[in-house]
């Protein structure tokens, strides 16, 4: 058995023109396709992280909120992998994006933080 690679990561999100206004206008996601499901009364916004991987957003208003803390089962975080940690937290806090402290990780030894969606999903950047 063979995986190559993520082909997409699906989330739950409250509000679509914030999710658009984070993903695209700050991080730089492409958009692919977006489209109201009438049948399931919500929408389906699918972008382009890179060559290979998508992130499929949906975008449901009354979804009950998963919470962060205490831990939940279930997706924990997202997690990209960057050249610089400390030149991507000066480039999303020019978009009013805020970090936690950079540190080290325990087992890698590279640097790491996380950021927060608009709706608290925790998004990681390690080197």
């Amino acid at each position: 058995m063979h995986f190559d690679t993520i082909h997409h990561i699906a989330i739950i999100v409250s509000n679509r023109q914030q999710a658009k206004e984070f993903y695209i206008n700050k991080l730089g996601f492409s958009l692919i396709r977006e489209n109201k499901r009438l049948d399931r009364h919500d929408w389906k916004i699918d972008l382009s992280i890179n060559e290979t991987t998508e992130l499929e957003i949906f975008v449901k208003e009354d979804a009950a909120k998963r919470p962060s803390y205490p831990e939940a089962y279930g997706l924990r975080h997202l997690a990209f992998q960057v050249d610089s940690v400390d030149e991507m937290v000066k480039e999303l806090k020019e978009k009013g994006i805020l970090c936690e402290p950079v540190r080290l990780d325990t087992y890698t030894h590279k640097k790491m933080t996380f950021f927060h969606d608009p709706d608290g999903l925790p998004i990681e950047i390690h080197e």
